[in-house]
């Protein structure tokens, strides 16, 4: 694995900009991403602890007087990417950013474990504190913003409005949203489809979906009471919700070693509280025993699985029964011999495509994040299993943006697709290696 090793730190050397931030893969995306730079600094930090600051540092510098982060940061100029600054008018919200462009939607807030990563990892204990103490206050300022502005019921559990925002770009789950909308069309020349195949891709209709759902937020200048009234798409996602638990858990425990912030602990303490209550409670569905996503728009959980549906393992979300369910479904449905742990949509369902985005290839990053959350409750062989997996993944195929679960793939010969080179395929597999058995 010396050779993987050292490949994965060639893919992020070579990735990360001058401006101070790693873009996720050459050509398809030129500019910074919120959730990725957050799993590119985990990377950074087994080998270069000074990329791994800067990483956090300049997405952080990026954020909003209202404490949000949204999820591209446009650092460049670059027609290579649909939609850009132009599109999304960031400047529309009065608390946006004065020095940089970005977009008015956001991602899954990662940054609270990946500082308690850092934290782990750090050699110079003495060090990190001193970066964490500068950085913190942000990631916090980020959560508040979360609650108060994006927990519609006051029970713990923040929306989305955007599909972008769950990650999960294009997963099937939307679907059932999209019959429900009908946007005009609109005409722009796609820029990833000159880079990857389009049949790997979202498609034009769904495209029109997006830009509508970004018109309509900009219509009410990315206010956020007006979008939770007027957005087709409002949604509470599992893994959202699940990263922000666990990064609710990664600032308690940081602030308690800085110490000092009694407030700010109290707060994150009740606020987690409840979002794991409304995690139980709202989300889990007992004859599917996994985590559902819930359509606010609409009042009803959308009954498809996916690997979002296991990430509540990587919380304390799921007690010792639920946590035995969720390991249940996932080897009943996704992990039969022929297939690599975990496909990121239900490989028994009509609508799972393992090519296409997040239609059913296998994704590093939620593989990372069940790993550890196997791990935690319990379940050595089944964690074990998805981290192997993930390394055979990357290393027959390279570092890919995402992979065909199939281990016979009868399409083609190569399993590996979307982006090549891409940064957080390589960071990860770093932190697998190399602190996977922590």
């Amino acid at each position: 694995m010396e050779k993987l090793l050292d490949r994965a730190k060639e893919v992020l050397n070579n990735n990360f900009q001058q401006g101070g931030f790693t873009i996720p893969s050459k050509g398809l995306y030129p500019f910074q991403w919120k959730w990725d730079s957050g799993f590119i600094a985990l990377g950074f930090a087994h080998y270069d602890m000074p990329k791994a600051k800067t990483e956090i540092e300049t997405i952080l510098d990026a954020q909003w007087d209202n404490g949000f982060i949204p999820h591209i940061v446009f650092h460049t100029e670059s027609d290579s990417y649909f939609p850009g600054a132009d599109f999304h008018q960031s400047h529309l919200h009065p608390k946006s950013s004065k020095r940089y462009r970005s977009t008015g939607m956001t991602q899954p807030p990662v940054f609270g474990f990946v500082l308690e990563k850092l934290y782990q990892i750090a050699e110079d204990k003495e060090d990190i504190l001193r970066f964490i103490k500068d950085q913190i206050d942000n990631v916090y300022d980020n959560h508040v913003y979360f609650y108060e502005h994006r927990d519609l019921h006051e029970d713990g559990l923040v929306y989305i409005y955007h599909n972008w925002e769950s990650g999960t770009d294009n997963s099937p789950l939307w679907d059932d949203i999209w019959e429900t909308m009908n946007p005009p069309e609109y005409h722009f020349e796609r820029r990833d489809t000159t880079h990857v195949d389009p049949a790997q891709r979202p498609s034009k209709r769904e495209y029109d979906h997006y830009l509508y759902i970004i018109d309509i937020a900009k219509k009410h200048g990315y206010d956020d009471a007006m979008i939770a009234k007027h957005s087709p798409f409002l949604l509470i996602d599992p893994l959202f919700n699940t990263a922000l638990s666990k990064s609710n858990e990664s600032l308690i425990a940081l602030y308690a070693i800085l110490g000092g912030n009694d407030e700010k602990i109290a707060y994150l303490q009740e606020k987690n509280k409840k979002t794991l209550s409304g995690m139980n409670q709202k989300l889990f569905d007992d004859k599917l025993g996994v985590y559902l996503h819930y359509d606010l728009r609409n009042e009803r959980k959308l009954p498809y699985i996916c690997s979002s549906s296991f990430s509540p393992l990587f919380s304390a979300a799921p007690n010792e029964e639920r946590a035995n369910k969720l390991v249940e479904v996932m080897i009943e449905k996704f992990g039969g011999d022929d297939k690599y742990l975990c496909a990121s949509f239900d490989p028994t369902h009509e609508r799972f495509n393992p090519r296409k985005y997040w239609r059913g290839p296998v994704w590093i990053n939620l593989n990372w994040m069940l790993y550890y959350g196997l791990k935690r409750h319990g379940f050595e062989t089944i964690a074990n299993r998805v981290k192997n997996d993930s390394l055979q993944l990357i290393e027959k195929n390279g570092f890919h943006e995402y992979f065909d679960c199939r281990i016979e793939n009868p399409d083609s010969e190569k399993g590996g697709y979307g982006g090549d080179n891409f940064s957080w395929s390589a960071a990860l597999l770093i932190d697998l290696l190399l602190n996977g058995e922590q």
